[in-house]
């Protein structure tokens, strides 16, 4: 989100001067892209970087809020607090996208989880990559459920503010969660995801990008890991409609219609021009909700002269705009421009979620030539519907897909998408300089699932379905069933190689 900020009530004058330097910022970043050669953003080396956040549980399985307690603990930057009181993140060294990257971001992770592990048995936690935790109640979310420092407390006033009543909660599944509450933004708090970072160049990045919003859809078929919430059945990747619904910071009209982008969403449109135009959208589009200024930097004068502005503010405001994909602008270490992949879950396994990026990149990678004449191809809209029907049914939705210029779009289903997509991953992969056992290991585990039809999703409705077939009821079941996913978790196997019960297959480690 950019610089930390130190309070969390402003003034009108705050807010037109926070306004005025986003538009100085936003005439200094096009400077900044737009150069060319030796003056470029960035090293010419591709890299991939990842962010997971995690739950933490104590001994009954129940939310537990002790993320500043561990931070503070831990000490070290890799660490840090999230919005909920009950998750942590941590966060990764970019790593060169050749050779062995995917092994080495799942080392670092691993050596990171098995820190905050540690320091949370210590206090008898325990922690766990999981999407939506299926134990959560309605009682876990209050104010007390945001982390209780300024930013998050002035993000959630500033939204709750923005919306002027009651949030609506609403998602439709085998079940039917409907509710309103006035604290319903501290139910972000619910959702957890693995966030992935692919540094770009600025005159390829409409081309990546697109990739990205095309791919979207079918890739959250494969990695869907949140079906229960509240101890309903709704959606193969519930986070995403919750998410999208705790978010949506827009007020009512008179007639009781909500109007204009959410500040949680997919996307307006393919990308024509640039990352510029992104960060223009989310300035044109969404009010600042932490106008905080920071030092008086002559952005303007340092874009100009050929070096890199901080860019504070437009970083603070962006980083409050949600979408499931987004540019990154970094001024640290020379710079970058990155896309941040947002929509995959954490969990269930560190595998998982590393074969879902690996795919997801290779993929990006492999069509990124094409895309002009896909994009052309398929409507925005389809993309986006896409996007929900995935997240809605997992690997049984039903997607469209671009056909040849002129023809209407393909209907596929998730899984006969992703396998005819499964070459192009390769070859994407092969063309980064990815070790072919490497990308095998990876891509392999992501086929393996697609083909068994397990997804984490599909995994936790069966093993719920079975506790209950055993007489288990209500809170009981669930959880035993996060018992049973967190056996599955630190088993360090991939979740389509799960049994109904993989704390009596594996050693609990």
């Amino acid at each position: 989100m950019g610089a930390e900020i130190q309070t969390e009530h402003f003034t009108e004058a705050d807010h037109q001067r926070f306004k005025q330097r986003l538009d100085e910022h936003l005439r200094a970043l096009e400077v900044v892209l737009s150069r060319r050669g030796a003056a470029t953003l960035g090293s010419s080396q591709r890299t991939l970087g990842a962010e997971l956040e995690l739950s933490l549980v104590d001994a009954d399985g129940r939310a537990y809020a002790i993320s500043e307690k561990l931070v503070e603990e831990a000490n070290t930057p890799a660490i840090t607090p999230e919005m909920g009181a009950f998750d942590i993140e941590l966060s990764t060294p970019p790593v060169t996208l050749a050779g062995k990257p995917f092994s080495a971001l799942r080392e670092s992770m691993q050596t990171t989880v098995l820190l905050i592990r540690e320091l949370a048995k210590k206090h008898g936690g325990r922690v766990v990559p999981i999407s939506i935790l299926p134990t959560l109640r309605a009682e876990d979310f209050s104010i007390n459920a945001i982390t209780d420092q300024p930013r998050y407390r002035a993000l959630a006033r500033g939204m709750r503010a923005a919306r002027g009543g009651a949030f609506d909660i609403a998602i439709e599944g085998d079940d039917r969660l409907a509710f309103s509450s006035h604290d319903a933004v501290s139910m972000e708090a619910a959702n957890t995801a693995f966030q992935v970072h692919l540094s770009t160049q600025p005159e390829e990045f409409a081309s990546l990008f697109n990739a990205a919003m095309l791919l979207s859809g079918p890739v959250l078929a494969a990695a869907a890991n949140s079906p229960t919430f509240l101890g309903k059945k709704l959606w193969h990747e519930t986070r995403v409609a919750l998410f999208k619904q705790a978010g949506d910071d827009r007020p009512a009209g008179p007639d009781g219609d909500i109007v204009g982008p959410p500040r949680v969403n997919f996307g307006n449109s393919w990308v024509r021009d640039g990352a510029h135009e992104l960060f223009m959208e989310s300035v044109a589009l969404h009010p600042p909700l932490l106008p905080e200024c920071s030092d008086d930097e002559d952005a303007w004068g340092l874009a100009n002269s050929g070096k890199l502005p901080k860019l504070c503010e437009l970083r603070l405001h962006h980083g409050t705009v949600w979408n499931w994909n987004r540019p990154v602008y970094d001024p640290e270490n020379g710079g970058s421009l990155r896309i941040e992949l947002r929509s995959l879950p954490a969990g269930p396994s560190y595998d998982d979620m590393l074969a879902n990026a690996a795919f997801l990149i290779g993929t990006m990678l492999g069509l990124k030539e094409r895309m002009p004449e896909l994009t052309a191809a398929l409507p925005f809209a389809l993309a986006k519907r896409n996007f929900f029907q995935a997240a809605q049914h997992g690997l049984e939705a039903k997607l469209s897909w671009p056909s040849s210029e002129g023809s209407a779009p393909t209907q596929y289903t998730a899984r006969e998408l992703l396998l005819m997509l499964m070459p192009i991953a390769r070859d994407g992969l092969a063309t980064a300089g990815v070790d072919p056992e490497e990308s095998n290991r990876f891509l392999d585990v992501f086929e393996q699932r697609v083909t068994s039809g397990q997804t984490g999703a599909v995994w936790q409705r069966a093993s719920l379905a079975n506790l209950q077939a055993n007489g288990h009821r209500g809170y009981d079941a669930l959880s035993k069933l996060l018992d049973r996913y967190i056996a599955g978790f630190y088993s360090q196997r991939p979740v389509h190689a799960w049994g109904l019960d993989p704390s009596t297959e594996t050693r609990h480690v």
